[in-house]
């Protein structure tokens, strides 16, 4: 039998109504004739493969209309596990943690059906801050008569079980993207603070390494969900899309690459990735929006193993309190 390749073709692609149904293996088999079902299949079950932005490990998934699914030249990092997130702050409304890359904010809808085992074996922030929360409540105080069932220890200590509440996501950071993320944690709290992001009261800072000598500028571009290849892009039309504004900024000039600081004055979905590349200096390890429109994609010399971008300060009004709490986050090692 042929030797499987070390790393695919990176690709992007969407479902198409004569694929929808079909299992992920088949379509990717479709896709890539030249791969045998093996190599397919191995290529699933090693992390190469994402459907709307969470890895997939299942090559039997019946796929759906407009799922988009990526092959990765590179594997994904094994999922996160509850170690690897930091809280900032935690009270009874909000909570502020530091995402690691690789680990998906917020689950997508047709996911929240999934068995728990799959769910498991995928985890999201969304996922796995309630059971932080519920471990770090629970070694902060003592057990009451009112917790039952007790758990008996081997130790004869008694215990009372966690209790895992829901955590309210009010905004996204890409999976590859590193930084701080807010969590509501109440009903009230959750309709305060996506106020706050629907308003742009928010004070987001954003770092990232790019292509190429970037000046200071402000970078406002309209952006439209399909820019006709299925990607979001800009458009000139002043009645379609949404406007986005990004206060760009260079912080330090490495070699052929720019590390620059990006303020966000609306936060619309990939907005400073597709802003950059748009101007021409795309983030190093971007994959999505260094294809240009109907032509090919621009090289990625850098050798970045994931996209180039961290949320390094994140500021917001407290739900009741009416504080500005403001936090920073160091670029991760």
């Amino acid at each position: 039998a042929a030797a499987v390749p070390e790393k695919p073709a990176a690709q992007v692609f969407h479902v198409e109504e004569a694929e929808v149904g079909k299992t992920l293996a088949a379509v990717l088999r479709g896709r890539m004739p030249k791969l045998s079902w093996s190599q397919v299949e191995r290529y699933v079950r090693n992390r190469h493969v994402m459907i709307h932005g969470n890895v997939t490990c299942d090559e039997r998934r019946r796929l759906k209309a407009g799922e988009v699914i990526k092959v990765l030249e590179h594997p994904t990092a094994p999922a996160a596990r509850e170690e690897d997130v930091k809280i900032r702050y935690v009270d009874d409304l909000v909570v502020v943690v530091e995402k690691p890359a690789g680990l998906t904010s917020v689950r997508h809808e047709e996911e929240r059906q999934w068995k728990d085992s799959r769910k498991n074996a995928q985890p999201t922030l969304e996922d796995l801050l309630p059971r932080i929360l519920a471990k770090r409540e629970k070694g902060n105080r003592r057990p009451s008569k009112a917790d039952k069932p007790w758990k008996k220890l081997k130790d004869g200590d008694q215990r009372a079980p966690s209790r895992t509440h829901p955590v309210r996501p009010v905004h996204r950071l890409d999976r590859e993207t590193s930084g701080l993320m807010v969590f509501a944690r109440t009903v009230p709290a959750e309709r305060h603070l996506g106020l706050q992001f629907r308003a742009h009261t928010t004070y987001r800072r954003y770092l990232a390494l790019v292509e190429g000598d970037v000046s200071a500028q402000t970078i406002s571009l309209r952006l439209i969900r399909d820019r006709g290849d299925g990607r979001r892009g800009i458009t000139d039309d002043p009645t379609a899309g949404k406007s986005a504004v990004t206060h760009v900024t260079p912080v330090e000039k490495i070699g052929d690459y720019t590390l620059v600081e990006c303020r966000l004055e609306t936060g619309r979905t990939h907005q400073i990735r597709i802003h950059l590349a748009e101007i021409g200096h795309p983030l190093c390890g971007e994959k999505v929006y260094r294809q240009r429109l109907f032509k090919g994609a621009l090289p990625d010399k850098s050798g970045a193993p994931r996209l180039a971008l961290h949320a390094a300060e994140l500021g917001f009004v407290h739900p009741t309190s009416g504080e500005e709490l403001r936090f920073s986050m160091p670029l991760p090692v």
